[in-house]
């Protein structure tokens, strides 16, 4: 076993452990580290615990001390700079006249690097762009093409759904997410309804996935044959898979009825393989693009 802590650099970024030595740390200290990037300040969002070594990514690097308060400054002051930086980045790019969309600026603890983040469609040669930033800051640039779930990453926004944004209030990383997951949810497969703000499949879909999948292998298909509690032989018109209840299409006295019944009150053979969906070409192309994106 190992003693761990959990750091994160920034908002809703990843977790990265460090060993705390004999420093008395807790949940919410600010603490300073050494990273593949150099000395970093962060915030301790996982209490001192411990771990199989086996779960840890070895070597296990050292927390170098507590923040001081002259961290803290010197922090707050990189925050500043950093929104400088923004404007100053964003003056040049518009000089060099580059297609390229400017996201976000980093200052690395130690000043050592500054980073800027930044999207594009294809390939930037902005090798001129670094030329005339190093020569402003003294220091190293390096710019770092993100993609579009990350922009909105950093970003936020509102979903469809009325609150902030998953990958800007608590997801440290993203999760795959597939067309499948939309049609074992029963939703509307237009791309536009599945899309979040980032436009590829929103990460939700993967929130209740298994209990959906683990819901769906008690119930029938639409159109399967089933047996109900009276004897009677019927198609299943719906399924309600949260409530676990079926509609049924039953003949009663030659007319056709619709009766709900309980999924453990029929009778059927085991879930079998869905039919493939029914979509026209565009409809496929369009998704099918959708989920390579993700």
């Amino acid at each position: 076993m190992v003693k761990i802590i959990g750091v994160r650099f920034r908002n809703v970024g990843k977790i990265y452990y460090f060993n705390p030595k004999s420093f008395q740390i807790k949940q919410g200290d600010h603490v300073i580290v050494e990273t593949a990037r150099g000395v970093e300040y962060g915030t301790v969002v996982l209490g001192p615990k411990e771990v199989d070594e086996k779960d840890v990514i070895q070597p296990l690097k050292d927390v170098i001390r507590l923040a001081t308060p002259k961290d803290d400054a010197r922090e707050e002051s990189n925050r500043k700079r950093e929104k400088e930086a923004y404007q100053i980045c964003l003056k040049k790019i518009r000089a060099h006249e580059l297609d390229m969309k400017l996201i976000d600026v980093e200052y690395t603890f130690d000043n050592n690097k500054v980073l800027f983040y930044f999207t594009a469609d294809g390939r930037i040669d902005f090798r001129e762009l670094v030329k005339d930033l190093a020569a402003i800051f003294k220091t190293r640039i390096e710019l770092r093409q993100i993609g579009v779930r990350d922009e909105t990453k950093i970003l936020g926004g509102m979903g469809i759904c009325g609150r902030p944004l998953c990958c800007h209030t608590y997801l440290s990383e993203f999760a795959p997410v597939s067309i499948k997951m939309a049609k074992e949810q029963n939703l509307s497969l237009n791309p536009t309804k599945i899309s979040g703000v980032c436009g590829r499949l929103m990460c939700c879909l993967k929130n209740e996935q298994e209990t959906y999948e683990y819901l769906n292998k008690k119930l029938p298909n639409t159109g399967d044959m089933v047996t109900t509690p009276e004897g009677i032989k019927g198609e299943v018109q719906s399924v309600n898979v949260l409530r676990q209840q079926v509609k049924v299409i039953v003949d009663i006295n030659d007319e056709k009825e619709i009766r709900e019944y309980k999924v453990d009150e029929l009778k059927f053979k085991p879930r079998h393989k869905k039919e493939k969906m029914k979509l026209t070409k565009e409809e496929l192309k369009e998704l099918e693009k959708l989920e390579k994106e993700n």
